[in-house]
Parts: structure tokens; C-alpha cells; sequence
């Protein structure tokens, strides 16, 4: 869900016994007795991204992947949607709710690697190093930042590592993230694993079903709606949760909505007062919940607390979880949000 951090704090040896499921198609067919460099092109490597100004040369599909936490699910969502379960053996990202049946329970069998998380709620450089991976997944270029007690790119790669920063985390600033984000990371884990083709028809569903619902909701008024997440506090204001830019923005226009506070601060979130929250008129609430098993009782706490908004009045809400993140199910969010908002039109 990189997806962006939603909190304001530090982002928070599994052994993969080689078999004809955990190996490599690369392997798989140089294993037939053909010459593995034939096999290698066949089946489209190497490949090469430019990732954060960082090449980095894939000669076979990795087999050992470690995925970090980043308060994001994000990454492991996007290797789940392509099949690649069976090559994570360290999986940090939980989320805990999903609008995709079977997506939660899919990433709570997954590995974890008896990882002992450090302070920055993360796996440290040593853990990662005895994990032996080949390709370790960062939602942001934070989780390879040595002082922050990781292993660097540099030092990943002295061990056979590869290493992948998903898109808009090279600076750590997701205020202009897109939903094309999502599609470029289903794209780059396509390429890495010899998966192009499922990852464009992943893209292309989502991106049909999208426009499906954004010509449904073509033309109509844009309601004003305040994005937020239940109970949580990243600032020093009342509300400090308030989503003010990113790929929030991007889904809730293509819903044929608007965001209240796109104005109110030039990162991806807002620090709010009360009064400036009671201020604005609010049409509709899109709440997202994060560790929070009810998001909906805390979507009807506001209501009741600002009964002038027009969302109290009709009743208009919500609630969201990793479709309204970096990852493979925007379309669902869009979906979701269009319907409170225009009923009238499906």
C-alpha cells in the first residue's frame, strides 16, 4: 500500500529450497542440458533498469526476493498479482486489509525470515545480508540508507544482490505520485521476471476498467472530499493524517471527485486544525483505514463532529485500504469512490 508512508515515523534466514516451483526459468531451462546463455536470451535476459540513477543488470529471474516493510504492500501486492509469491522468502509488508478477496491471508502465509525488526521497524543490514538475497524491494531509497542501520545498494550488490527503489521513492517525495506509478512498478517487476506479458494485461484491465467508470462520471459536478486516515496522528494539529497530494488526488479525479485540502500543503499530506477543518465544506470522506479495524465507526465520529458539512448531512463516506495506495488495484478504489459520490450513475 507505495505506495506513500502514512505515518510520520521512522518506516517501520528463510531458506527457499531450489525446486522446479522456487527456481528460476532461467535455470529451468538451462537445466535440460541447452547452453544457459540461449536460455538466458530466450527467455528475455539480461535486462537492464535505470533505478534511481542506479543500473542494474538482471541475468535470470530472481528466486530469493526481500521485500521491506516501508508501511507499504505495495511491493509484495504487485509480485502476489504477477504469481511471484514463491520467489519472496522475506516478506515485511502487512497491511491487514485489503479490497482484494484473498489478497490479506495470500501475504500473512507468506515468509517472513525470523527477521528481528530494528528501531527504524525494518530489517537491518546484518539480517538482510544473512538472508542471501538476490533482489531486495524498497518502497523508498530510505531502505538502503546506511545510516539508518540498512545494507546499502553498494553492499547488496557485493553480495549478488540486485536492488529496486519503486517508483517516486528516489527522493523519498511522493506528492506528485500517479496511478501510472502503480502500472510503471507492475511494468519493472514484469521485466525483472519474465512476466511482460501478465503485467500488460494486468495494466490494460485496470486501465479499462477505469475509464470505464471515469465516462460513467464524465461531466458530472466534482464533489470536495477530504481523504484521511482513521486515528492516527502525524503532526501536532487535530487532524495531521489529511491527504493533500499524491496518487490520491490522481484516483479521486478519475472518481470524478476533488480533493478539499489539495491547497493546503505542498507535500503529500496536511497538519490541520480543527477550525480549519470545520471551515471547509467537505462533500464527501474517503477514510482510509491503517491498523485500524474499524474505519467506518471513525468515519461516522466526523460526521457527527461536523454536522455542517455536507457530507454529514447526506451521509456521504467511504472506507479504503491498499487500493488507495502505490500498487495493482487502483481501479478498485476509483471504482469504490465514483459510486458514493454518483450513485445516480451505476
Amino acid at each position: 500500500m507505495s505506495k506513500k508512508r502514512p505515518a510520520a515515523v521512522a518506516l517501520a534466514g528463510a531458506l527457499c529450497l531450489v525446486t522446479a516451483a522456487c527456481g528460476s526459468s532461467t535455470d529451468k531451462a538451462a537445466g535440460t542440458g541447452g547452453d544457459a546463455s540461449a536460455a538466458a536470451a530466450k527467455s528475455g535476459y539480461p535486462v537492464t533498469l535505470d533505478n534511481c540513477g542506479v543500473s542494474e543488470k538482471f541475468t535470470k529471474e530472481p528466486s530469493r526476493v526481500v521485500v521491506m516493510n516501508g508501511a507499504s504492500v505495495a511491493e509484495v501486492s504487485t509480485l502476489l498479482s504477477l504469481g511471484l509469491g514463491d520467489r519472496i522468502v522475506a516478506n515485511q509488508q502487512h497491511y491487514g486489509m485489503s479490497e482484494v478477496p484473498g489478497r490479506v491471508d495470500a501475504i500473512k502465509k507468506l515468509p517472513t525470515g525470523n527477521v528481528k525488526q530494528n528501531d527504524a521497524y525494518d530489517i537491518p543490514r546484518e539480517a538482510m545480508i544473512g538472508l542471501r538475497p538476490d533482489l531486495v524491494l524498497s518502497t523508498t531509497s530510505y531502505g538502503f540508507d546506511e545510516k539508518n542501520g540498512f545494507a546499502t545498494r553498494d553492499q547488496l550488490k557485493q553480495v549478488g544482490a540486485n536492488t529496486y527503489v519503486s517508483p517516486q521513492g528516489c527522493t523519498q517525495d511522493t506528492s506528485k505520485m500517479t496511478v501510472a506509478d502503480s502500472y510503471r512498478l507492475l511494468r519493472d517487476m514484469g521485466k525483472i521476471f519474465d512476466r511482460s506479458d501478465r503485467a500488460e494485461q494486468l495494466v490494460a484491465a485496470s486501465h479499462k476498467h477505469v475509464a470505464d467508470v471515469s465516462a460513467k462520471v464524465k461531466g458530472e459536478k466534482q464533489p470536495k472530499v477530504m481523504v484521511l486516515f482513521s486515528n492516527m496522528a502525524m503532526g501536532g494539529n487535530d487532524f495531521s493524517s489529511v491527504v493533500a497530494r499524491g496518487i490520491y488526488n490522481d484516483i479521486l479525479t478519475k472518481a470524478g471527485g476533488r480533493n478539499a485540502f489539495a491547497n493546503a500543503s505542498r507535500t503529500s499530506f496536511a497538519d490541520l486544525s480543527r477550525e480549519k477543518v470545520a471551515a471547509t465544506d467537505v462533500d464527501a470522506l474517503v477514510v482510509i483505514g491503517y491498523n485500524d479495524p474499524d474505519p467506518a465507526a471513525y468515519a461516522k465520529k466526523l460526521l457527527k463532529e461536523f454536522p455542517q458539512w455536507p457530507a454529514a448531512k447526506n451521509n456521504k463516506y467511504v472506507t479504503l485500504s491498499d487500493s488507495m495506495y502505490l500498487g495493482p488495484s487502483n481501479d478498485l478504489a476509483v471504482e469504490k469512490i465514483a459510486k458514493m459520490l454518483h450513485p445516480g450513475k451505476f
